[in-house]
């Protein structure tokens, strides 16, 4: 599918992509608009635009990673305006974001959208939906002089809208490879208050990383007070949460501190976490596209991975979900907390510090052994560093306010 997309992007204006999530869609259109970029232009080239803040701010990674020189930044909301002006006065190469922000910035002419000659629409099942139109619209009509267009989705339930202004795009279309090693199970609940049949189910799953699926923010809470109170260790993502906190809970789930996430549909697109072994629609979706996405968080990338449809034993299960096999649910305990937790430092990217600056940090001042130490993520102002549970008060105690590079940083478990 990279190859095949490769190939298609670099040679025709306009390239519709559909092929299952985990399929690595993000580097098949990257790889090639990274490669026709012109460093001497010193202004935005190719504008991505993405449903969800967690998929621009993923991207935004992925293409850092590849070390390519350029400047890349996202935009988006529940950030300051007034930051993303600051950052945009240097401009990218690229830039990643959601419709509402990137449509604003195209409004105040924040940038120059006659330079534009790239656009990207990333899951555009999502982001042509009603609702986000007015702004596609404007987006549009602000980049005039775009040579190529790039739109991937892992659905194709969509048509695409006229103002779009497609005219004979190559397909490329791998949804029928499917996934084959993605399992789909049911799990019944004797009882129309499925909670007791949840913590079963994660007894029996044992301690693994996974998602719960739920419909609406109040259920999460509701599910998350149970979890709690049943010394379930998790983290919870949804739309009403403030963005330091959204991100804060993947990040957590990344790095292990968190073993499983309960979500709305926003975690459907955008959570990118490899090692996901199952995720549970405690909710049944609404829509055959969002239970395609929403198993496409697991068994991806060659991974096995199941999902499964916890249901009341009298509920009817939609048409789109074909889930035969009953998974009967062995007795056992509670699992174990995790062995990992998570570390704030005050200093990042814009301090010239380094993930191996932070890694030498924790091991040399902190004492840590390497294999105490655990995933580190680096962000513009800040980093996060996963430390072996039993190593965190020591560790805190040694670094915090101890220099990293030429800064004084502060040291804390979140």
């Amino acid at each position: 599918m990279q190859e095949e997309a490769h190939l298609a992007i670099q040679a025709s204006s306009e390239v519709v992509l559909l092929s299952p999530t985990g399929t690595g869609k993000t580097l098949a259109f990257l790889l090639p608009i990274i490669a026709e970029l012109n460093p001497k232009i010193a202004e935005v080239q190719v504008v991505i635009i993405v449903p969800s803040r967690e998929l621009a701010i993923q991207i935004e990674q992925v293409a850092r990673d590849m070390g390519t020189g350029l400047k890349i930044n996202s935009v988006y909301g529940g950030q300051y305006f007034s930051k993303d002006r600051i950052r945009l006065e240097h401009r990218p190469a690229i830039l990643i974001g959601t419709p509402g922000r990137v449509a604003d910035h195209l409004r105040r002419a924040t940038f120059d959208g006659d330079r534009v000659d790239t656009l990207v629409l990333d899951e555009f099942d999502k982001s042509l939906e009603i609702g986000f139109e007015d702004d596609m619209q404007d987006i549009i009509n602000a980049l005039p002089n775009v040579q190529k267009k790039v739109l991937t989705s892992a659905t194709e339930e969509i048509a695409i809208p006229h103002f779009v202004g497609l005219e004979n795009p190559i397909e490329i279309n791998y949804l029928d490879e499917g996934v084959t090693q993605l399992k789909i199970k049911r799990i019944v609940s004797p009882e129309k208050d499925k909670l007791e049949t949840l913590l079963k189910a994660l007894c029996h799953l044992g301690n693994q990383p996974g998602i719960i699926f739920c419909n609406f923010k109040d259920s999460i809470r509701r599910v998350s007070d149970f979890l709690t109170e049943n010394k379930i260790n998790h983290g919870c993502f949804y739309g009403g949460m403030e963005q330091n906190d959204r991100e804060r809970a993947l990040l957590k789930f990344r790095n292990g501190t968190h073993q499983l996430i309960i979500a709305t549909d926003l975690a459907a697109r955008g959570i990118d976490v490899p090692e996901i072994k199952f995720i549970i629609h405690y909710h049944l979706p609404f829509r055959s596209q969002e239970f395609t996405h929403r198993n496409g968080r697991t068994a991806r990338m060659n991974n096995e991975g199941t999902a499964f449809v916890l249901h009341w034993a009298e509920d009817e299960l939609p048409e789109f979900i074909d889930a035969p096999e009953v998974e009967e649910l062995l007795p056992a305990d509670i699992p174990a907390p995790s062995e990992w937790k998570t570390i704030f430092i005050s200093g990042g990217r814009k301090d010239k510090i380094s993930k191996g600056d932070v890694a030498g940090f924790f091991i040399k001042q902190g004492d840590l052994e390497k294999e105490e130490l655990g995933i580190i993520e680096l962000k513009e102002d800040c980093a996060f560093a996963a430390v072996k549970a039993d190593k965190v008060k020591s560790v805190v105690s040694k670094l915090d306010n101890m220099r990293l590079k030429k800064r004084k940083v502060r040291v804390r478990v979140i």
